[in-house]
């Protein structure tokens, strides 16, 4: 089997999961600065399955490729840690309000520029999103085949992939010529540990904007000079030669009306026995007050 060129499309996301009464602004835009980040879930799910791939196929390479602020940097030296080879970031200010759509086609022209691949893994969905969108229009636009909810990789030749796709009421097991994308559910297995050793190889790995920053220190600085694999390329609007009115805010067609930010407190208890009298009342009243029906 040859080796495989394998893209892993990655988000760094607020922490939705953990979500306070400060967590919005007065104007319903996200508090950002109020919500810790992290890897999306189902993306390292996505990174999981890309270095599993890796595990079975000597020679593959993994490439993070991720789009967001500078300091999502973050998930690109998160994925060489766990095992990725290489890691791009795409990265301007002129990406910020990005939909789906303008989303997609920045993601698309940074895949272009990386050609020639054989496999692109991304997670189901972003939990900031929850749109599960910007993977089938990258293949959309990419014009190769899709295979979603993926929950395991079968097996492989070198013109085909065979995989597994969870569904709602059961599973389906498909296959796809290459190159082809897929999207990996959380049904998956979980994504490894960091490696002691890949921490301690990439742990100045930086950004040439961060290695610019006052705060940057000069060992850092003189370790990149005689370990160039510690750059990560930093790629902008013209670096992946993007049309400016398919990008950020001019590119999106989707507009947020309003948002609001429910938190649901309890104002009383109740202690219910397992008797059948009481379970009657508590399914009554969550009726009668919309709760559930």
């Amino acid at each position: 089997m040859r080796p495989l060129k394998i893209i892993v499309l990655a988000k760094q996301v607020p922490d939705t999961r953990n979500v306070g009464t400060d967590a919005m602004k007065p104007d319903g835009t996200v508090n950002r600065g109020k919500l810790p980040v992290i890897f999306n879930p189902d993306d390292l799910h996505a990174l999981e399955l890309a270095l599993n791939i890796k595990d079975r196929i000597p020679g593959t390479e993994v490439t993070i490729l991720t789009m967001g602020p500078k300091r999502a940097a973050d998930i690109i030296r998160e994925g060489y840690y766990r095992g990725a080879d290489n890691g791009i970031m795409i990265s301007d200010k002129r990406f910020g309000g990005a939909d789906t759509l303008a989303t997609s086609y920045t993601l698309v022209k940074g895949i272009q520029k990386l050609s020639p691949y054989d496999l692109i893994l991304g997670g189901r969905q972003a939990i900031d999103g929850d749109t599960a969108q910007v993977g089938p229009q990258c293949a959309d636009k990419l014009k190769i085949p899709q295979i979603t909810y993926v929950d395991e990789i079968i097996s492989f030749s070198d013109n085909e992939i065979i995989a597994k796709r969870r569904l709602e009421k059961g599973v389906e097991t498909v296959s796809s010529p290459f190159p082809c994308l897929m999207t990996v559910h959380e049904s998956s297995p979980v994504c490894r540990s960091r490696h002691a050793k890949n921490v301690m190889k990439f742990k100045y790995a930086r950004t040439g904007t961060e290695l610019k920053s006052k705060t940057t220190d000069e060992l850092t600085r003189t370790l990149h000079e005689k370990r160039p694999y510690l750059t990560i390329p930093e790629w902008g609007v013209e670096d992946i030669d993007a049309e400016m009115e398919k990008i950020g805010l001019a590119g999106s067609p989707t507009k947020v009306k309003s948002v609001e930010s429910i938190v649901l407190t309890s104002d009383e208890n109740k202690i219910l026995s397992d008797s059948d009298g009481d379970i009657e009342m508590m399914i009554k009243e969550l009726i009668e007050n919309h709760t559930i029906g």
